[in-house]
């Protein structure tokens, strides 16, 4: 079965996010829980603030799946709804077809340890 992620709604104020880091490889199998990305949503657009309101969240897999396809790359601002990457539940199934439904995904917030600097533990 192909299961299709797209960029989630993390916050009523977010249009965009950036994508930190990738953490799964093209063709691997993830385990539940398996880390796939870090993004970044800068809400400074929305309302002046003190400070930037900016946040970290890591989207990890709420069940088992194979990366298959990765539609974008570090550094990328995709939209809500634009396809982040393609899986499936058996690692040679074939891509041709749509996806059945949205792979489940937790959302975490966290905080970047470059956020620190080097000292911190």
């Amino acid at each position: 079965m192909l299961l299709n992620l797209v960029l989630p709604r993390i916050n009523v104020h977010m249009s965009t996010a950036i994508v930190d880091a990738i953490h799964a490889e093209l063709g691997a199998a993830l385990p539940v829980g398996g880390k796939l990305i870090d993004l970044t949503v800068d809400l400074g657009g929305v309302a002046p603030h003190d400070c930037p309101p900016v946040s970290h969240y890591r989207l990890t897999i709420r069940e088992r799946a194979w990366l298959r396809r990765l539609d974008v790359e570090s550094g990328d601002e995709p939209a809500i709804g634009t396809s982040i990457a393609l899986f499936s539940t058996a690692p040679d199934e074939p891509l041709e077809g749509k996806p059945e439904r949205q792979i489940r995904v937790a959302i975490a917030g966290i905080i970047p340890l470059s956020d620190f600097g080097e000292a911190w533990p």
